[in-house]
């Protein structure tokens, strides 16, 4: 029973590692392109890009992972993505403006 459950518990802590991984692989780089966006001269892009930041951080990520995961499916008629696809997307997404910001902060000097 106790090493059945141990294992159960390993697995998903491999999961985790997994997505977390793939989350920083991922979003680390995406949120300098957008730090620098937010710091583009060109007013259009980085009144664009600041406001997809304030909302992607305003909202909750339980949100945002229902909306990627259900989402193409309501609005274009799309096969659901996979719930770990799904899951690295958002987390992807999330924190590339988390880190968006962090950059963004540390170029500037603000």
């Amino acid at each position: 029973m106790l090493l059945s459950v141990s294992l159960t518990l390993l697995e998903g802590l491999a999961v985790t590692m997994e997505l977390f991984a793939l989350t920083l692989i991922f979003a680390l780089p995406l949120g300098l392109v957008i730090s620098f966006g937010s710091m583009c001269p060109f007013t259009p892009l980085r009144a664009v890009v600041k406001t997809f930041v304030w909302i992607i951080r305003g909202t909750p990520l339980m949100i945002q992972i229902m909306i990627v995961f259900y989402g193409p499916g309501l609005m274009f008629d799309l096969p659901l993505l996979p719930r770990f696809t799904a899951a690295v997307v958002t987390f992807v997404i999330n924190y590339a403006c988390y880190f968006s910001e962090i950059y963004r902060g540390g170029i500037q000097g603000v």
